[in-house]
């Protein structure tokens, strides 16, 4: 591998706003992902290349590393939160495999993430055995400091994995796995994306109406169809001992698209006391959605803590969440050993077992600025401002209005500009 030159300035023309970033890349970029902080930023592109960058005290972006990460064309970047040590970074390549990269801090650039052979160091490498994935998501719960990961496959396939132990990331236990929508034909055009609730918790109006302290959220788009999936605590029977564990339910299911959903994305920042959703499709729309959990204000319940979180502070296990409960937790019953082992999990449907919560959905906002197909939807870190990419390229930027409603904030969009000499004039 030829050397790579560390200190080599990437930064083009020189702006009080913006940096223009010379990626490197031979192909086309298709992934791109930066840290919680902003100061590293990660490329994928088709040839299966992964780069980071540095941003340097001195406002440039510097090259840290680059490998060969997969065959074939990359389709997703993620890096972990930086409470995690050392850096880690997921990706998601076109042949189906699921890999996590562990940053050596005591390596020379230009070896953080690779070896002398120009291949990385993997963490994780987790491929499905029934269709290549297509969409992944990571969540690490800062309290248990357990990593979740949510494999959405072709087939409209689910499965999420769990951390076996607290700060391993390196073994992986199913925790679920079910059918999210019908298996696309032959030859359909598909798009699939799977994402985490960003949020720590449950919003309070979530936690008042009986959604769990510590349940999983996710919004999965498969085709035209959009679901959100949460998780409710069961009780299993183990050798006639009682154990406890958890499992999706669907929560809501948004029937507004009737065109391909190109991109999913769950804002951040939940004290508003409901969630919010919004989608990209191929229709040129840009729909932003609530989503609300309905309670009687007349349960008997106050805005107290106690209230709010039922008996949760009661018990001391469910409080700690403690590594031995949560093993304990995936501990199944003969008869769910056997529907695991049968790998036949159907699709998920709203029924009134217990542990499963009312969610109602509302229509917020239909943004039609990009009048073209678009391909990427995201919140910012507060939730505060909404960011969509169209097929015409350019990134529009949304604010929510006192109403509640979303509206066109700004636009930015790249112009190639001719240098024209000035006219002289000739006496």
């Amino acid at each position: 591998m030829a050397h790579i030159p560390m200190n080599e300035d990437i930064s083009g023309e020189e702006s009080a706003t913006f940096d223009i970033i010379q990626h490197g890349h031979k192909d086309l970029v298709q992934a791109i992902a930066f840290n919680a902080y902003g100061d590293r930023c990660a490329t994928g592109s088709v040839d299966g290349k992964i780069r980071v960058f540095n941003r340097h005290q001195d406002g440039i972006w510097r090259l840290c590393d680059n490998w060969k990460a997969h065959a074939g064309e990359i389709l997703e970047l993620q890096w972990l939160p930086p409470t995690i040590y050392p850096n880690l970074l997921a990706s998601l390549g076109i042949e189906g495999r699921f890999r996590l990269w562990a940053e050596d801090p005591s390596a020379a650039p230009g070896r953080r993430f690779s070896s002398r052979d120009g291949n990385g160091k993997t963490v994780t490498d987790l491929r499905s055995g029934r269709s290549p994935y297509r969409s992944f998501s990571v969540k690490h719960d800062e309290v248990t400091r357990c990593t979740y990961i949510a494999l959405l496959a072709a087939d409209g396939h689910l499965t999420v994995y769990e951390g076996e132990e607290p700060e391993t990331l390196t073994d992986y236990a199913k925790f679920d796995d079910f059918q999210v929508c019908a298996k696309p034909s032959r030859g359909e055009e598909t798009c699939f994306k799977v994402r985490f609730d960003p949020n720590p918790e449950p919003c309070y109006t979530a936690l008042r109406a009986g959604v769990p302290m510590d349940a999983l959220s996710l919004v999965v788009s498969g085709l035209t169809m959009v679901k959100i999936f949460r998780t409710r605590d069961t009780v299993t029977s183990t050798f006639g001992a009682a154990a406890r564990g958890r499992e999706f339910y669907l929560a809501a299911e948004i029937g507004e698209h009737h065109h391909l959903v190109r991109d999913v994305a769950w804002a951040p920042g939940n004290y508003r006391g409901y969630d919010m959703v919004a989608t990209a499709c191929q229709d040129g729309l840009v729909r932003v959605f609530r989503i609300d959990t309905p309670f009687s204000k007349d349960d008997g319940k106050t805005w107290s803590l106690s209230h709010i979180l039922g008996n949760a502070k009661s018990d001391e296990h469910s409080t700690s969440r403690s590594s031995q409960s949560r093993r304990q937790s995936q501990v199944p019953s003969g008869i769910r050993a056997e529907i695991d082992k049968s790998g036949t999990h159907g699709e998920r449907t709203s029924t009134d077992l217990p542990g499963q919560v009312k969610h109602a959905v509302k229509l917020l906002s239909k943004l039609s600025a990009h009048r073209s197909p678009v391909w990427r939807v995201d919140f910012d870190d507060d939730g505060q401002i909404l960011g969509s990419v169209g097929d015409e390229g350019k990134l529009m930027c949304y604010r929510q209005l006192p109403d509640g409603s979303w509206a066109k904030s700004s636009e930015l969009g790249m112009m190639k500009a001719r240098m024209t000499a000035p006219p002289t004039n000739v006496g």
